[in-house]
């Protein structure tokens, strides 16, 4: 009986300590409160699940349970919609990507304003990337980074030419060298979109012009963007460049050319330098990083292109604390520091870019070498800034399913596929 007793003690003994373990777990998780947010971008997604589990660590007393899912593209921007519109269904947070932001920013945005958590940090940040997810002098977005506009050459082909990319000053030096590249080695100099806007949207902006203006009228067919692109479709003409295999800078045909040294340069944002590491390794050591090339002395040497802002709907019932996290993750200088280190995004957060860590040991040090900020920060005041507007959407999508190919591969006059694509969209 004595025996008995004392089993039945231990099993009540042991399930109280159960019991207490699951409430002890069961009150620390439920005191993190719930934040979901959707993505496009798998690493997107992982780096915000390492910047909650910061955050929590850093707010004991505030913890988040981050619930988190990677939709493809249209379906993360279509269903984001569909749950703003109908009131009902929409994440705490979301990303958006540039080209998309307009839709958002229709009629009256159902979006948090963030104005309390970006104009502390004004001095700081590259405003640009934030007026692109603007309306109204309200802040809606907060981008991972600049995407600085640069030139990423393969120093082994200009050797092989002879061509030294420091004297590559203006466009009219680019084409000149690459004439030369081209009758030294055989290779293009560089390649060209045909079914995407990289090619010829930041040469646009540098020029001093852009697809909408301030007011975002369309100015896709304006005399300066007629000019880039015959300059582009010149070089083609004069097999300078060629088109993009798989018709952009992103297909796997492209990556496999590239990494066979098939071309000598590309011109691609900062962002792009994830791409060089994870799918052309073979170049890691040969590719300098140089300013862009202008039309004429005066210009700027780089424009930001591309982006993602994440957003706070006006369905999150815990804003305050949402808007707390975004501002730990992505304006924080410690949280701009992780962008680069798990990203390898070019940050929006100035001072970040001269701290100690940008230059610690990482794959795209380990790739580029060790100056990549150094010769960021030499561009910082000649970052070109975008007219992100209402129409964007619309804009890019013409350039990229009808005005490059047009104009890049069926050789069609530029300022008639320019006028077409702007009354299109007018």
């Amino acid at each position: 009986m004595k025996k008995g007793i004392t089993l039945t003690a231990t099993l009540a003994l042991a399930l109280m300590l159960v019991l207490s373990a699951c409430s002890s777990s069961g009150g620390s998780s439920g005191k993190a409160t719930k934040v979901v947010f959707w993505t496009f971008n798998e690493l997107h997604q992982q780096f915000f699940e390492s910047m909650a589990d910061k955050w929590n660590a850093a707010h004991p007393d505030e913890k988040i349970k981050l619930v988190a899912t990677t939709f493809p593209y249209d379906d993360n921007h279509n269903k984001l919609q569909v749950a703003l519109q109908s009131g009902k269904g929409a994440p705490d947070m979301a990303d958006i990507e540039i080209s998309k932001i307009g839709n958002f920013l229709k009629g009256e945005p159902q979006l948090v304003p963030l104005n309390d958590i970006v104009e502390p940090n004004k001095d700081n940040l590259v405003m640009s990337r934030l007026d692109n997810y603007a309306k109204d002098g309200q802040y809606y977005g907060i981008d991972y980074h600049v995407g600085a506009e640069v030139i990423y050459y393969n120093k082994e082909i200009l050797d092989q030419a002879g061509v030294d990319a420091d004297k590559i000053i203006t466009w009219d030096d680019y084409e000149a060298a690459g004439k030369q590249v081209l009758e030294k080695t055989g290779k293009p100099m560089t390649t060209v979109e045909t079914t995407d806007q990289w090619s010829f949207w930041p040469l646009v902006v540098q020029h001093g012009s852009d697809f909408l203006d301030k007011d975002g009228n369309v100015t896709l067919n304006d005399q300066a963007n007629v000019d880039v692109l015959t300059y582009l479709q010149k070089l083609v003409k004069e097999k300078v460049a060629v088109v993009a295999p798989g018709g952009f800078h992103h297909a796997e045909e492209y990556y496999g050319f590239m990494n066979g040294g098939g071309a000598a340069s590309i011109w691609m944002p900062m962002w792009y330098m994830g791409r060089f590491t994870d799918y052309m390794p073979d170049l890691k050591g040969k590719i300098i990083i140089k300013p862009m090339p202008v039309f004429k002395q005066g210009e700027m040497r780089s424009s930001g292109m591309g982006g993602t802002g994440t957003v706070i709907t006006n369905q999150s019932k815990n804003q305050e604390l949402v808007k707390k996290f975004l501002d730990f993750a992505k304006i924080s200088k410690e949280g701009n520091i992780e962008i680069w280190k798990q990203l390898g995004f070019d940050p929006i957060r100035t001072d970040a870019w001269t701290d100690p860590a940008m230059t610690e040991s990482n794959k795209y040090t380990d790739y580029f070498g060790k100056d990549i900020f150094t010769f960021l920060s030499s561009l910082k005041d000649e970052i070109a800034p975008t007219n992100i507007k209402e129409k964007t959407p619309a804009v890019s999508d013409v350039i990229k399913t009808k005005a490059m190919f047009q104009a890049l591969n069926d050789l069609k006059d530029p300022k008639q596929v320019l006028d077409d694509a702007a009354a299109s969209i007018k």
